[in-house]
């Protein structure tokens, strides 16, 4: 199975190469100023993509989703969008959440500690796919001042359910992929680096993932 994976584009998705697959996943910051202007674009936009199933959470900029979810969710007439909830598609349980820890006065913002834990803890136990904006603490998450950005609530929790893929974005200079243990951790931000999309394949019997990146 073919999961094509990209995150923070910022209303500049039409610039970039997105390849086919089963599965179009975008963990937030679709737009810059989180207008529903903006995400309509976004969605016919989406539209006009090959994949059979697409799945959007929102991030920090996304103020749209935070302010107005209500109009926002009518506007995906072509998304599947998850705030704090999961859906299974071909066979994978999909568990989106856009929460991370407090970044200047953004969307989405919760303080570290229980509040985040608290959001962390509603991940179903049986998550193969988990969609984060933010990333675990340590992984894909050093900013460009040397500093670790993650969340530490949500590395223990993607620790306790040891999802088959992790896709998250919002540190623009950390994109990459690692494999740790039996996950798969993708930074998929597609912002500042004219970056592509991540394409990473599941094998659909086995446990195992494999993430690569696609030129």
């Amino acid at each position: 199975m073919i999961i094509v994976a990209i995150s923070d584009t910022h209303g500049y998705h039409r610039s970039l190469d997105i390849p086919d697959g089963d599965i179009l996943i975008h963990a937030g910051d679709v737009t810059r100023r989180g207008h529903l202007a903006e995400l309509a674009e976004l969605n016919a936009f989406f539209a006009g993509l090959p994949h059979r199933h697409k799945i959007l959470i929102a991030g920090n900029h996304d103020w749209c989703f935070e302010r107005e979810e209500a109009a926002a969710r009518r506007l995906l007439t072509d998304v599947t969008y998850l705030q704090d909830e999961a859906v299974t598609v071909e066979g994978l349980k999909i568990y989106g959440s856009p929460w991370q820890p407090w970044f200047l006065d953004w969307a989405f913002n919760l303080q570290r500690g229980p509040d985040l834990a608290a959001r962390w803890a509603k991940i179903p136990d049986d998550t193969d796919v988990l969609i984060t904006h933010g990333p675990p603490s340590g992984i894909g998450d050093r900013t460009s001042g040397g500093g670790h950005a993650g969340c530490e609530d949500l590395l223990r929790r993607v620790r306790q359910i040891a999802p088959r893929l992790h896709v998250f974005g919002h540190i623009h200079e950390a994109r990459g992929r690692w494999t740790i243990d039996d996950t798969a951790f993708v930074n998929a931000c597609c912002a500042d680096s004219g970056a592509t999309a991540m394409v990473i394949e599941l094998q659909r019997v086995s446990a195992s993932a494999t993430a690569s990146d696609q030129p």
